[in-house]
């Protein structure tokens, strides 16, 4: 292998020398490779014999196996694309490439999320090979610096702009002459002072389309700047050459067509500065969450206060916070007391108690006392952080209903100058036989009037507004797959416990006497469980001690055993007691009238006697019914999940009007029970806390997580709802609906627009600058109608 390459990858998976064996003896196996396995670093270093092997090869032949090959995220911002042809090339050339698993170049964001293989590939090599490409990119920056970059784009394209109509207006002028007969000075109808205007305009304004055109066409591609350059250039040469003739013919009356090249690239320029602009707003969702942020904070260093940047502010850092200041970080409370209005993260209007030990969360704002805080979560792992890079990759991503127009574009332009090329051959040959300028003008406006721009930014502009007004609203989208995905749903599935309900149940009645009140709660006391937090809560309102079990064991679905001061206790279901030969014949009655009116019974044991009841109830939300009616109007039926009895679930689901109750479900069985549904050819939602109910999450449809943003494991979900308010779920489905219909028009007005301006334009029914006119404002009307989504009401 004199020839050969040395690569090392990450593997992922590998528990044991077995693992590792396994995997370096089947790479050995392949031809022209040399493999050594390191399970203690977890990496296969691999010599190959690229003409035998590829490096693909060998890390599909990893992954058959059952292994991992360690992949790494990028972003980075890219420069100069200005048509779907341009992303949809740069995309093509990174997925062919060996340590690329994924790339998604998005036009609208200007930018492209690379996955890769850090051992095969730096994030310089995929900068340099989009450079190659002829574009400018770099890692991402700071939402901020883009914000900064984007201004100084704009204000450039509009000096560029108005230089160009101040050279194309008199140019403008001498078109009335042709459409009005109008009569206009001399000088504007002299082909030198014509030539004079629209040459700093073809050459140096219009510049930037020769470079994109040239770049494109050495690295094997076509884009819009194809179109725009060879329009504008067949204009302006024509009209230099008839110019030239009169030179040795003064009688000559030349046919100029400066104004039309000078014209179309005022408008293309037009369009465009409109097109930024307008795309700026798309991002005014994720400049709201960024301005949340706060800006500096109070350290406290050697018993001073100092102001500091909130960047440089490092974990376990004590900090300050006045009332009315924001909290700089995520944290804990470490001195005094105070109220947060929590409104901007959670969704919760009522400030929030804080003593010690409570948890604050950055960008919040705090109510009325001066508290100490240390922090916990900085720059990056902050709950906001985590939110804005949500937002961020939702709208960098693709959806579906993306991949036509991203077909269509890459072949658009090739085809567009083969129609262009025709409708000239056409007209000089049978049209107007010899006639060479309306042969020209038609194939100019075949050129200009193609649009693929318009295809490139009919989906990414709507999934930008349709992520940032949901996140406006306490709703983040993991991505525009998911967003697309939502609006199929046919059914939901609600977790009962902290989603319809509360999460915070209450004792509401207990049978038994002071003894066994105080054996309970000691029972319940080694347990995490909601009902038992509140069963501990009630004995200790009641001036109790509640001493810790001498052991406990949960038993799912059942119950739990425990044994307190030589005490055995049984607290749980009818068939626990019946497990442990309990006779609960007295309690029968008492129990069925609990379960009625919604509320959890648990029957008491002490040493195999029955010794009363406690029962529990959980407090519905009151927006759950509200939220059911609205899913019910979409359309979609409601199904609630519950480890409760039938009895109590039935109770719970007929006060909120819930279609379909699923009760006695272990919390491993939620995902089986998913499975069921969707084997009923439905599309379904699986609503829970994001934590318990991750399994059940993840198998659905769509995973919807409901809680506060610091409660719920924000990656775990495809759509997280923040604060837990319930009408956010059938809002999520509204925004993803209005999403869907506002990219079908987009799409249909994109195709429509083209399909049937580049025939109007073959016939000759549009001059050139009318056809550039309304290319220009196709794009603008793409990006227009996806802004009327933030209007949208749902």
């Amino acid at each position: 292998m004199n020839d050969s390459e040395n690569k090392t990858l990450g593997v992922t998976g590998m528990t044991c020398a077995a693992c590792s064996n396994r995997i370096e003896k089947v790479l050995n196996k392949m031809d022209g490779v040399d493999a050594k396995v390191n399970l203690t670093t977890e990496k296969a270093s691999v010599a190959y014999d690229p003409s035998d092997v590829s490096v693909d090869d060998i890390t599909a032949k990893i992954e058959k196996l059952g292994y991992g090959v360690q992949t790494e995220k990028a972003e980075f911002d890219v420069y100069g694309m200005t048509c779907a042809a341009c992303s949809n090339r740069i995309e093509k050339v990174l997925n062919k490439q060996s340590g690329i698993k994924l790339a998604n170049v998005n036009l609208a964001t200007e930018s492209a999320a690379v996955e890769y293989n850090p051992g095969l590939m730096e994030k310089d090599d995929i900068i340099g090979r989009i450079q190659k490409l002829g574009y400018d990119a770099n890692v991402k920056t700071e939402q901020e610096d883009k914000r900064s970059q984007k201004e100084t784009q704009i204000r450039r394209m509009k000096m560029k702009l108005i230089i160009s109509a101040v050279l194309s207006a008199p140019l403008l002028m001498t078109m009335l002459v042709h459409l009005f007969g109008m009569n206009v000075p001399d000088i504007l109808m002299n082909p030198w002072f014509q030539f004079a205007l629209a040459t700093p305009v073809q050459f140096i304004i219009g510049w930037q389309f020769y470079v994109g055109a040239y770049k494109n066409l050495r690295n094997g591609g076509a884009n819009m700047d194809v179109l725009v350059a060879l329009g504008t250039s067949a204009a302006y040469f024509y009209s230099l050459y008839e110019s030239v003739k009169t030179i040795g013919i003064p009688a000559y009356e030349p046919h100029l067509y400066f104004e039309t090249s000078a014209i179309l690239i005022t408008l293309i320029l037009f369009g465009k500065y409109m097109e930024t602009a307008a795309k700026g707003k798309t991002t005014a969702a994720l400049s709201k969450l960024l301005n949340l942020q706060a800006k500096q904070a109070r350290v406290i260093q050697g018993g001073e206060e100092v102001m500091v940047n909130v960047e440089d502010v490092s974990v376990g850092d004590r900090l300050l916070v006045k009332p009315g200041e924001k909290f700089p970080v995520d944290g804990l409370v470490a001195k005094g007391k105070t109220s947060v209005d929590e409104s901007m993260i959670t969704g919760e209007s009522i400030p929030v108690e804080k003593d010690v030990q409570s948890s604050v969360i950055g960008s919040t704002i705090n109510k009325n006392g001066t508290v100490e805080m240390e922090a916990t979560k900085v720059g990056k792992d902050t709950a906001l952080a985590s939110i804005v890079k949500v937002v961020e990759d939702a709208q960098s991503s693709k959806a579906p209903i993306q991949r036509l127009a991203d077909v269509i574009s890459g072949y658009f332009v090739p085809i567009v100058v083969g129609i262009a090329l025709l409708t000239f051959i056409i007209w000089i040959v049978f049209v107007q036989p010899g006639a060479f300028e309306p042969a020209l003008v038609a194939s100019i406006a075949v050129l200009v009037i193609a649009c693929p721009c318009a295809l490139g930014l009919a989906t990414p502009t709507s999934i930008m507004v349709g992520t940032g007004k949901s996140a406006e609203t306490g709703i983040l989208f993991k991505g525009g797959e998911h967003l697309e995905r939502t609006h199929q749903l046919d059914a939901v599935i609600l977790d009962k416990t902290g989603t319809i309900t509360k999460g915070k149940p209450e004792v509401t009645d207990f049978t038994g006497d002071t003894d066994t009140l105080k054996l309970l709660a000691s029972a319940e006391k080694g347990s995490e469980h909601p009902l038992a937090e509140a069963i501990v809560a009630y004995a200790t309102e009641q001036d109790m001690t509640v001493p810790a079990a001498d052991s406990f064991e949960a038993i799912p679905g059942r119950g739990i055993k425990a044994v307190v001061a030589g005490e055995q206790i049984l607290v749980g279901t009818r068939k626990l007691m019946a497990e442990h030969d309990v006779v609960i014949d007295e309690a029968d009655d008492a129990m069925t009238h609990y379960e009625t009116d919604g509320k959890t019974a648990m029957l008491i044991a002490v040493n195999g006697e029955f010794r009363g009841i406690v029962a529990v109830a959980d407090t519905i939300k009151e927006t759950a019914t509200e939220a059911i009616r609205r899913l019910h109007d979409q359309g979609l039926e409601t199904i609630m999940l519950t480890g409760d009895n039938e009895r109590t679930a039935q109770a719970i689901a007929k006060q909120v009007g819930i279609d379909q109750v699923i009760a006695h479900v272990l919390p491993e069985e939620k995902a089986d029970k998913v499975k069921e549904i969707q084997l009923q050819d439905k599309k379904v939602a699986m609503v829970g806390d994001g934590i318990n109910d991750a399994p059940a999450l993840a198998v659905a449809d769509i995973g919807i997580a409901i809680g506060t943003g610091t409660e719920v494991a924000i990656e775990a979900a495809d759509v997280t709802i923040l604060g837990g308010e319930l009408l956010l779920i059938p809002k999520a489905i509204g925004i993803s609906k209005a999403t869907i219909k506002n990219i079908r028009q987009n799409l249909f007005w994109a195709f429509a627009y083209n399909s049937a301006g580049i025939p109007i334009a073959a016939v000759g029914l549009l001059a050139p600058w009318i056809a550039g006119g309304a290319m220009a404002l196709s794009s603008v009307s793409v990006v227009s109608n996806a802004l009327r989504l933030k209007r949208v009401k749902i």
